[in-house]
């Protein structure tokens, strides 16, 4: 399995990290987890195009996970020389999330429908609303990838997920923003690579702004990171959705406060950083 981390930013803009996003490739498939700004551009770095992509997974409805939603459905659709489908996963309320986001993209759709003879219809989006269990997708079951979710803490916002993604005996964890929670610990239970966001509240707690404070209420600081990933027996936990964004070249820092917690390998990548993951065919 690869692990791309394609966007590692926050909702801050960052000229040097895109919006949340993680693509994970196994049994020939491409899963991207969430969608954040620049995505399809993090994306293109990484050689996969819209119309590549197996499925589409939201851990979240919060807008720096999503916000680039509509450009994936858009680019795909021109881009597929035929119906393709885009299954899209994420927790309850994900099919009107996407209905609306249709009906927003509809008088572009109808531009694009009037100007070209081949497209005679929208695009299409199979939602698949989880919570907890695995997914039943073709796509998966075909290519032997197991997806499991289980619900997350980050309310207010709710419900959240992360998944699990297991092929080969391989697994990778896509936490998105939660604080530590039950499902948070049965979902990385063994893992072989466990991606996080995290904070880090010493440094936000001297910033006297209220609203950038709040986040601490919702989010796993980089110690609660690595207690979890040491609690379950992770090989490797990732940094990611780092906020304050360390400066470049700045991510030792979190490295080593996570490493005085946990046992295992630590990274805090830049954008387009790939994990390769071994499998047990691989191995």
């Amino acid at each position: 399995m690869l692990v791309s981390l394609l966007g590692t930013g926050s909702p801050l803009p960052d000229p040097h990290r895109a919006g949340p996003s993680t693509l994970v490739q196994a049994g020939g498939l491409n899963l991207l987890f969430d969608c954040g700004r620049g995505v399809l551009m993090r994306l293109a770095a990484a050689g996969v195009g819209p119309a590549g992509l197996h499925a589409q997974l939201l851990t979240h409805l919060h807008s720096d996970h999503t916000t680039d939603l509509n450009d994936v459905i858009t680019t795909r659709w021109v881009t597929s020389m035929g119906p393709a489908p885009l299954p899209v996963v994420g927790p309850p309320g994900t099919q009107g999330f996407v209905d609306r986001t249709l009906d927003m993209l509809r008088d572009d759709v109808g531009y694009r429908i009037a100007h070209h003879a081949d497209l005679d219809r929208g695009p299409e989006i199979d939602v698949t609303e989880v919570s907890d269990g695995a997914l039943d997708l073709s796509a998966l079951s075909t290519a032997g990838v197991t997806v499991i979710a289980a619900p997350t803490d980050h309310r207010p916002v709710a419900p959240t997920v992360g998944y699990r993604v297991t092929h080969d005996g391989a697994a990778v964890v896509i936490a998105g923003d939660t604080v530590p929670c039950d499902g948070l610990d049965r979902l990385v239970d063994g893992a072989d690579v466990y991606v996080q966001t995290v904070i880090r509240d010493d440094v936000i707690r001297q910033i006297p702004l209220q609203r950038l404070q709040d986040v601490c209420d919702y989010h796993s600081t980089v110690i609660q990171a690595a207690q979890t990933a040491e609690r379950a027996g992770v090989g490797t936990l990732v940094l990611t959705h780092m906020v304050p964004a360390p400066p470049p070249g700045g991510a030792q820092e979190w490295i080593d406060i996570a490493s005085g917690y946990f046992g295992g390998t630590v990274l805090a990548p830049d954008d387009l950083t790939s994990i390769e993951v071994p499998t047990a065919t691989a191995g």
